[in-house]
């Protein structure tokens, strides 16, 4: 099922952790909805702007895969409202930068300790909150900064 024009529903199910560990990570309709709106309203725009694929590496999770990844406790990839990004060729940063930059209607955009970009969008009743964050990695945990760093 194409959620848009370079986007399918299975790459936003993929999970190597699911397939692994036998969890079910099936999608209820509602969250198929929201992937599909993530998918127009953030990661097609970003494919379209830079004209390369971006390479999802965690979409939808459901509340076991989330659990077992040790995933936030209200994660918005529960909702089918996150993924996790890369672009071949580009640092995440820039990623993120063009994200923030191309005022595309994100939640939170999060480069997580510079080898990813976690993008979520908010509940379609809300304005877009647009909150930007660097996640750095430490023997201590992760420690989240204000702002793209």
């Amino acid at each position: 099922m194409n959620l848009s024009p370079n986007f399918t529903l299975d790459e936003l199910l993929l999970s190597q952790t699911a397939t692994r560990r036998g969890i079910d990570n099936t999608p209820t309709a509602t969250i198929i909805a929201e992937l599909q709106r993530l998918a127009q309203t953030i990661l097609q725009p970003l494919r379209d702007h830079l004209g390369r694929p971006v390479v999802v590496s965690s979409g939808y999770r459901s509340p076991a895969l989330n659990r077992a990844v040790g995933g936030a406790q209200n994660s918005d990839h529960m909702y089918g409202r996150a993924a996790d990004i890369t672009v071949p060729g580009l640092k995440p940063r820039d990623v993120a930068l063009t994200i923030v930059e191309l005022r595309l209607p994100f939640r939170q955009c999060i480069v997580e300790g510079g080898r990813w970009v976690h993008v979520s969008i908010g509940d379609s009743s809300v304005e877009p909150r647009r909150e930007q964050l660097t996640a750095v990695f430490g023997p201590g945990g992760t420690q989240y900064l204000m702002g793209i760093l």
